[in-house]
């Protein structure tokens, strides 16, 4: 009898607690998609073929509050008014090239870009334009990121609002060009969605080799 009204009384107390416990379950599934994680999907080619429309990517939201973005890295961030052709569109999912200090050119006798004077091999994610030469950028560019900043390029170059793009819509304005350290709201680390193109989004190689300009 002892054993049976312990067991009556352990089953109508986890009842009674059932509801807090949901609770605290969704506070704290909040708090992480605030403040640690969320998943964001790719709504546009311009990252092809790292990712492509409609991959859904999990992103690090508390990562640079301790480091600032990477070379190399893939950061979700949101972007200037005059970056958006739609004024929903806020969020934007690019690659970190350079940051702040950084001397990035395009392109060398290869059609490389260029950080500090180190030459970019991105033949591993940057989209190939079928019948075009140059891939690394369809337009030339020279700049020295201002401090604070990030200049960000899409992995399709030819189909990307980046960078490049508004560095010369603005006559080579670097500032409007680049987007600030602070806007930045994650590192897009994993591709989680579809399974079958599952993987880590680490930072390429190539950027092992890109120093730090004098200072």
């Amino acid at each position: 009898m002892i054993a049976e009204e312990t067991s009556k009384k352990s089953s109508g107390s986890f009842w009674r607690e059932l509801p807090f416990l949901l609770v605290v379950a969704v506070v704290v599934a909040l708090l992480v998609r605030g403040f640690v994680l969320q998943t964001f999907y790719i709504p546009s080619e311009s990252m092809e073929m790292t990712l492509v429309k409609d991959d859904r990517v999990l992103v690090n939201k508390l990562v640079y509050d301790f480091r600032s973005p990477h070379r190399g890295e893939v950061i979700v961030f949101e972007a200037p008014q005059g970056w958006r052709s739609n004024p929903d569109e806020k969020d934007f999912i690019k690659r970190v090239i350079g940051v702040g200090g950084d001397h990035v050119v395009c392109c060398n006798d290869k059609n490389q870009i260029m950080i500090n004077g180190v030459p970019l091999d991105e033949s591993s994610y940057v989209y190939d334009q079928p019948g075009v030469e140059r891939d690394s950028s369809p337009d030339p560019f020279d700049v020295v990121v201002p401090k604070d900043r990030l200049w960000v390029m899409g992995d399709h170059r030819y189909h990307s609002g980046d960078s490049r793009e508004h560095y010369v819509r603005s006559s080579h304005d670097a500032t409007t060009a680049t987007i600030s350290v602070d806007s930045v709201v994650g590192r897009a680390f994993v591709l989680f969605w579809p399974f079958d193109r599952a993987r880590w989004l680490s930072v390429p190689d190539s950027y092992d080799k890109v120093s730090d300009p004098p200072s």
